[in-house]
């Protein structure tokens, strides 16, 4: 496991937990150097200060905040550190709450909490089964990194997890985003339930990263002095092409069904109804039709009515 981030204790009312917080999650992206093109050296960032243009160095960095034009108030770590703050080295339970409350938007990074020491083993186990046998997920603060955090503590694998949280003042309000309401039937909507049934996993263990293993590929060719793999482009849409939303739906429920190699009743795509528009159009046709069907056979009537009493009147 990588080395603790973080050490202080939960508080579980009476009960204190000593723990250590440890990252849960590792950076696997491919990492770039800047670097001058012409010669290949690293292109560095450098600190300077914009009153005397001299570079400074990191000891001679600190945090100020600016109160007013050209006045900025020095703020040093100590003064931070000694904050009258009851969740300075705790991890504070303040409720807890049924997990479908908290929506996911609201999750930040993800951590795990190791038990410091054997005086945390029993406390750290109450808790781990407290929240097992409830059902329910602990809302936590604390402070890190210069400012106080809501938590939210769950197990995971008999370990407990710390997921850091937004306040609920820092979620933005999706309405303007919403697009404007439309008419959806009934078949549409149990054609893409059908796709979901049919893209349904239960294991996830096998998603990985392609975009990486791409990139990893071109670095080793480059490095390597190989040509660069190459990919057939895929055809991709025209801009502006309208796409009939049931045609969609049947393409993509038979696409998951082929992939699987499942074939059956349950998955039966229904053929598309006609739009009204359409259905309109045929009407008329046929009507028209129709009518030029019965006009014809009424004009036929009456030219053999005519022959037939010429006829009479040339035997008489």
């Amino acid at each position: 496991m990588p080395r603790p981030l973080w050490a202080g204790a939960i508080s579980f009312g009476l009960v204190t937990i000593p723990v250590k917080i440890v990252s849960a999650t590792e950076d696997r992206d491919v990492h770039f150097h800047r670097v001058h093109l012409t010669d290949m050296g690293r292109v560095r960032t450098r600190k300077v200060c914009e009153l005397d243009d001299q570079v400074v160095s990191q000891d001679e960095i600190g945090k100020g905040y600016e109160i007013a034009k050209d006045e900025t108030v020095p703020v040093t770590d100590e003064e931070l550190e000694q904050m009258p703050l009851p969740t300075a080295k705790v991890i504070e339970i303040a409720a807890f709450v049924d997990a479908d409350t908290i929506d996911p938007i609201r999750i930040s990074a993800s951590y795990y909490l190791a038990a410091d020491g054997q005086v945390a083993a029993k406390p750290y186990t109450l808790l781990r089964k407290a929240l097992e046998r409830s059902s329910k997920v602990a809302v936590a603060k604390f402070a890190w990194h210069g400012r106080e955090r809501l938590g939210l503590l769950r197990i995971r694998e008999g370990a407990i997890v710390l997921h850091s949280m937004k306040w609920p003042d820092e979620v933005r309000n999706p309405d303007e985003l919403a697009p404007r309401e439309v008419e959806v039937g009934e078949e549409e909507i149990e054609q893409a339930l059908q796709l979901a049934e049919q893209l349904t996993i239960e294991d996830l263990s096998g998603f990985h990263d392609e975009y990486r293993e791409a990139l990893e590929g071109i670095i080793a060719a480059k490095a390597e002095g190989k040509p660069l793999p190459s990919q057939a482009e895929e055809g991709k849409p025209e801009k502006g092409e309208v796409v009939d939303l049931m045609a969609a739906l049947n393409a993509s429920v038979k696409a998951a069904e082929e992939s699987r190699g499942e074939r059956g009743e349950d998955a039966t795509v229904h053929e598309m109804r006609p739009s009204k528009k359409t259905s309109r159009k045929t009407t008329a046709k046929k009507a028209a039709a129709s009518k030029g069907t019965a006009a014809k056979k009424a004009t036929s009537k009456r030219t053999a009515g005519k022959k037939a009493a010429s006829k009479r009147r040339s035997a008489s």
